[in-house]
């Protein structure tokens, strides 16, 4: 008898035990959690920690509520000259709503990808028929990538899921077109190199021009100094010859004749036919610049 009590309370503490471990459920940090009764939900703002359920009746399912991310596979698109280039990006998004993701996406992962793949895929090929395949490369790629991240996170807001960023990560040119854009890029740049060649041309010769101005400029107007002071010191010379003339002009008229006499005489190959009894030989027959009588 006794034995069996001890059997009986065993599977009824066991039966508690049970039901108390099938009462308790956590969440961890990083997760999201949705409470069903009978496949429908009752409660989504579980904070992490431990948490009560009626069992047999209440379901939990949890969810990763960290930035997940979708890497599309890499597609064909064609751009506004119908050249093809195929594009490799990925999606960095999360669950912003809980319930809707549960009821939309039916709490599958996979299918939230597919649905964020094709979504991708669509807007990508919008935008890249837009653009030629340089802007695709390099002048507008983080504006393509603003505009996939705004009208995916539109898109997808039903869901229940937040975009939080879109990537490209690579474009390849398939065939003969990868070498014509480079082509077409070498001869850009050939272009703006040859522009930058000119501007640099017309700007050295530009400052070549007004340095050959300036010199002339400062030529001349050292020669207008030089004159002047040169007119300056004749008028000094003049005058201080007059003055000269003044106090003794026989005297200053004997000099006059000595240096003429120099200058005439400097070459023993100079000759000179005058009269012996011309006022150039004045000084010659005595220093009073009287002539000799015979």
């Amino acid at each position: 008898m006794n034995q069996n009590k001890l059997m009986g309370f065993a599977i009824l503490f066991g039966v508690l035990a049970l039901l108390a471990m099938s009462s308790l459920f956590t969440v961890n940090e990083g997760q999201k959690a949705i409470l069903l009764q009978l496949g429908k939900i009752e409660r989504t703002d579980y904070e992490p920690g431990l948490h009560f359920k009626v069992p047999f009746i209440n379901n939990v399912r949890k969810f990763d509520a960290r930035i997940l991310t979708m890497d599309a596979e890499p597609e064909s698109f064609l751009t506004a000259e119908k050249k093809n280039v195929v594009v490799d990006a990925f999606v960095k998004w999360r669950i912003s709503d809980v319930a809707l993701y549960y009821t939309t996406m039916g709490a599958s992962e996979v299918n939230a990808n597919q649905r964020l793949s094709q979504i991708i895929k669509d807007s990508l090929r919008s935008e890249f028929a837009k653009r030629t395949i340089q802007e695709v490369v390099s002048g507008e790629r983080a504006e393509i990538m603003e505009i996939l991240r705004t009208s995916t996170d539109v898109q997808v807001e039903p869901f229940g899921i937040d975009v939080v960023d879109v990537r490209i990560k690579r474009i390849d040119l398939k065939g003969g077109v990868s070498e014509a854009v480079y082509r077409r890029m070498e001869a850009e740049r050939t272009r703006v190199a040859a522009d930058l060649r000119s501007k640099g041309a017309e700007a050295a010769e530009r400052i070549r021009a007004d340095a050959d101005r300036q010199r002339t400029v400062t030529l001349a107007e050292a020669y207008r100094e030089a004159e002047q002071l040169r007119g300056d010191g004749d008028a000094k010379a003049a005058e201080i010859y007059a003055g000269a003339y003044n106090k003794d002009p026989e005297f200053y008229a004997f000099y006059r004749s000595l240096n003429a006499y120099k200058a005439s005489f400097k070459n023993k190959s100079d000759i000179m036919i005058i009269q012996p009894d011309s006022e150039f030989f004045k000084y010659f027959g005595s220093a009073a610049g009287e002539m000799k009588k015979e």
